[in-house]
């Protein structure tokens, strides 16, 4: 009797082992599982932002040439029922037209960078928007000869449109038909323009940015002496997606909730988004993140 108590307890012990190590590797099973459907969830997602941000590119590219024509149009018009009458109306939509160029110019040079930097989106897409961008440099060649030729032909009838450069320093000084106020409230606006869409990011260790005076005893930019070149300057209209190749990421400046989100893509690595610049950059035009 007692050997046969013996044996009904083994076999017990044995009966709990096994639905031990049952339990084990279904807890096991599960924990696999939900690493994979969180590593899928994150390619997923990865795929779905870099399409947002593909498309949202390209549809302030096409805005852009809307614009442009609109501008354009109003030029017509006003040079054929005023000329010099509308001479101010004109130049102001002649430089509108330039600066909106110049802004198309860069956002095509972004699309074309993000679009090769982009690891999710699949081969027929990229041809579909490689295609998209191809169209969009033919049309911006186009158009800036056409703009080009309607110089002329308002130069031809006195009406000289003051040339800004690249970065928006100067106008042209020879504006005959431009009284010198007007030449300078030109001036002024297009540097108005360049500033109010200026910002400056940057990102680093915390000892990167110590050592650059970015961060001084856990505050960020509370001294003069910080290291300004370290900072990358962009145009808030055009980047909007800044990688951060890190798994870490702490933004140290202040934007408004809302206005931006940290994503992860399948490596685990933070992206950046900004998803409402002008409410983004509203407290600050200096970002600071700090990675590991």
């Amino acid at each position: 009797m007692k050997h046969q108590i013996t044996l009904l307890l083994l076999a017990a012990c044995a009966l709990a082992f096994s639905a031990c190590d049952t339990k084990k590797q279904k807890e096991q099973s599960q924990e696999a599982s939900a690493a994979i459907i969180d590593s899928l969830q994150q390619v997923i997602n990865q795929t779905q932002n870099e399409s947002n941000d593909l498309m949202g590119m390209i549809d302030q590219i096409q805005d852009g040439f809307r614009q442009i024509n609109e501008a354009e149009g109003r030029v017509g018009v006003e040079t054929t029922e005023g000329g010099a009458n509308n001479r101010q109306a004109i130049v102001e939509n002649m430089n509108f037209i330039q600066r909106t160029l110049r802004l198309n110019r860069e956002l095509i040079a972004n699309l074309q960078q993000q679009l090769r930097n982009s690891n999710q989106t699949n081969a027929k897409m990229k041809s579909t928007i490689e295609e998209m961008v191809a169209g969009f440099n033919a049309q911006l060649e186009e158009k800036t000869q056409q703009i080009a030729e309607l110089r002329v032909q308002l130069e031809a009838k006195d009406i000289k449109i003051a040339e800004l450069d690249e970065r928006v320093v100067s106008l042209n000084q020879n504006v005959d038909e431009l009284s010198a106020s007007n030449a300078e409230k030109d001036k002024n606006l297009a540097a108005q323009d360049k500033e109010l869409n200026t910002a400056w990011y940057v990102f680093g260790t915390k000892k990167e940015l110590t050592e650059q005076n970015i961060l001084k005893r856990g505050d960020v930019l509370k001294s003069s002496d910080f290291n300004k070149d370290y900072f990358t300057q962009i145009d808030l209209r055009v980047t909007k997606v800044i990688r951060l190749y890190s798994k870490s990421a702490k933004l140290m400046t202040n934007h408004p909730a809302g206005s931006y989100s940290l994503d992860k893509d399948a490596q685990g690595q933070y992206t950046l988004r900004v998803l409402d610049p002008q409410k983004f950059w509203s407290v600050s035009k200096y970002l600071v993140i700090v990675v590991k």
